[in-house]
């Protein structure tokens, strides 16, 4: 069976080499001193690897099952989820007013890492609820958050987002579901959502919908959509349970994984539902709570990755296969171990290097949005805009290329179910797809990012990498195998956007057809950035004499592997997005 420990050093270093938190004048930063970091991370990831973890293979086994209108969970979860919920870790980035422990969003990222990492399916129940709060914090009357948020908060209570219909994914302007008011301010609220992950379940008292809806009077396409608070169970004045709203299950989905959560088909017949935010301003409420599930995924991307490179490079180190082509490495055994060889290294560092950068790159994400809302600085709202697409479809692909390399060093036995390999590449498929599919992430960051505030942010981003550059130019150490690789990176990147700028306008296809090339170029160009960070970090706790001289040097070494393996992808990505739409368009529709 696959286990898991939480790579807590590894966190340490972003947090407090890398990111230096303590020193950041963002608000509550300086709180985060390495002791408590470490203290939080390490019981987390007791947790993870004692409770979580050792479930995530009964998840996948059992996957949940309805019965008479009930979703039950696998064993162990309702047990798991109490230990979660009595913990306080599904509070501890959310307001104190409502019962929460107001940490930085960035220690909410860390702990979430790992607790994916263990148990992907499970996590998701707290992971949707945390969304949903977020979505009533931000948009709900003052009765809205004292009725709701602190049964949320503590997950008492869990949440949803109903977007998708049977005819609608990512066109939501296609939507059917009516929201019809009542004299009494509420709504009835009639139609069909699917792929509803939480959508039901045994693990708390109340679940609490965010359905989107159409009332009366808003129009064609999304302009006439609002947001609705549809609670399984009504809440009475006094904040007791009442009866049962007028919604059901139809049905929970047969999945390729994530089956220890419930994917659900959720019927409204007439349901009683609260508007959320403005009337017809439904989309603006919902992407309060998108966005930040859009980071939550990216984490998803990488942190599955990590559980499964852990199990694949203690396989590597175990298995005993071949002879090293340089001479016996264990001349007491019938062969050498597998992780000798050197293809199964370039495997291996593939993954390395994936999982530490976007960890880093994640981090300082979640450090962008903590400025953001802690400091209402604008600019780091609009650079985290901008790379969100990025860190969700980029970290997602990546991601699930990891998890089937790790498989692929087990050989024929990673795919032997027993083995658990499957699981994470299976699991880590649907990040690619939900809370919109890769593709839609290279057309947002293309198409409306990019232009974004008059290309101000993307502008930015270029001074940065401009600016890192040019601070670090007289340090030899960094500069061939680090800062070359990503000056040519960054040019690529640039070059990529002139192409869309001159391009653009009159066709266009030739941007479009570029877009998801873009979005991986983009994230190439942010890993190598933060690799060249990390690399300066370690290199400086070097020179300050650290006593773990193999961890720091590490670091370097596998950032180098990434500049020089990984980043060289950015010329290809180049060149596909300057053979334009002819190449992509050539075939009419009907030739296929």
């Amino acid at each position: 069976m696959p286990s898991y420990t939480a790579p807590v050093k590894d966190m340490q270093f972003v947090l407090h080499d890398v990111l230096k938190v303590t020193a950041s004048d963002i608000p509550g930063y300086a709180d985060l001193d390495a002791g408590f970091t470490s203290a939080v991370l390490e019981e987390a990831g007791k947790l993870a690897s004692d409770v979580l973890a050792p479930l995530n293979p009964v998840g996948d086994r059992e996957g949940c099952r309805l019965e008479n209108g009930v979703v039950r969970t696998p064993a162990g979860f309702k047990d798991a989820f109490d230990q979660l919920r009595d913990g306080g870790w599904t509070a501890l980035d959310c307001d104190p007013e409502y019962g929460g422990q107001g940490l930085p969003y960035l220690m909410g990222t860390a702990v979430g890492e790992i607790l994916v990492s263990a148990n992907m399916a499970l996590n998701m129940y707290q992971g949707l609820t945390h969304g949903a709060y977020s979505a009533i914090h931000a948009h709900g009357t003052p009765e809205q958050k004292a009725t709701y948020l602190p049964n949320m908060v503590s997950c008492k209570w869990t949440g949803t987002m109903n977007l998708t219909e049977p005819h609608c994914g990512t066109d939501l302007g296609l939507m059917r579901t009516k929201a019809e008011p009542q004299a009494d301010g509420s709504y009835r609220i009639t139609g069909q959502k699917i792929f509803i992950s939480a959508g039901e379940h045994d693990m708390a008292e109340n679940i609490i919908h965010l359905v989107l809806a159409k009332a009366p009077g808003g129009g064609e396409g999304t302009k006439g959509i609002s947001l609705f608070i549809v609670p399984k169970f009504l809440v009475n004045p006094d904040g007791s349970l009442g009866q049962r709203n007028s919604l059901s299950v139809g049905k929970i989905e047969h999945k390729m994984g994530i089956h220890g959560n419930a994917t659900c088909v959720m019927n409204y017949d007439g349901a009683t539902g609260w508007l959320l935010g403005d009337l017809h301003k439904g989309m603006r409420a919902m992407f309060t709570m998108m966005n930040e599930a859009r980071i939550g995924v990216g984490v998803q991307g990488y942190a599955v990755a990590e559980a499964a490179y852990q199990n694949a490079l203690a396989y590597a180190r175990d298995r005993l296969q071949g002879r090293d082509v340089t001479g016996v490495k264990n001349p007491e055994g019938p062969a050498d171990p597998l992780i000798v060889h050197p293809d199964i290294r370039r495997n291996l560092m593939d993954q390395k290097s994936f999982v530490e950068g976007a960890r880093a790159f994640t981090f300082w994400g979640a450090s962008l949005i903590d400025r953001a809302h802690r400091t209402g600085d604008a600019s780091a709202e609009g650079l985290i805009s901008l790379l969100t697409p990025v860190i969700k479809g980029f970290q997602t692909d990546r991601g699930f290329d990891v998890a089937v390399a790790a498989q692929q060093v087990y050989g024929g036995h990673g795919y032997i179910e027993e083995w658990g390999m499957s699981q994470f590449a299976r699991d880590a498929r649907i990040a690619m797809i939900y809370e919109g599919a890769n593709g839609i992430q290279a057309l947002d960051l293309v198409a409306r990012k990019l232009a974004a505030d008059g290309g101000k942010h993307v502008m930015a981003f270029f001074e940065l990498v401009k600016t890192f550059l040019k601070e670090n130019e007289t340090d030899d150490r960094l500069k061939a195998g680090f800062l070359d690789p990503l000056k040519a990176a960054s040019k690529a990147l640039q070059g990529a956007g002139m192409y869309f700028m001159q391009n653009g306008m009159k066709n266009p296809n030739a941007a479009l057809s570029g877009s998801y090339d873009f979005m991986h170029l983009m994230g190439h160009v942010c890993l190598g950035l933060m690799w060249a960070q990390m690399a300066k970090a370690a290199y400086a706790a070097l020179d300050a004499g650290a006593a773990d001289r193999d961890f720091y040097e590490s670091k370097i070494a596998t950032g180098r592997y990434y500049m020089a393996r990984q980043l060289p992808a950015c010329a290809m990505h180049l060149a596909r997005i300057e053979s334009g739409a002819e190449p992509v368009m050539a075939l009419k529709a009907e030739a296929f």
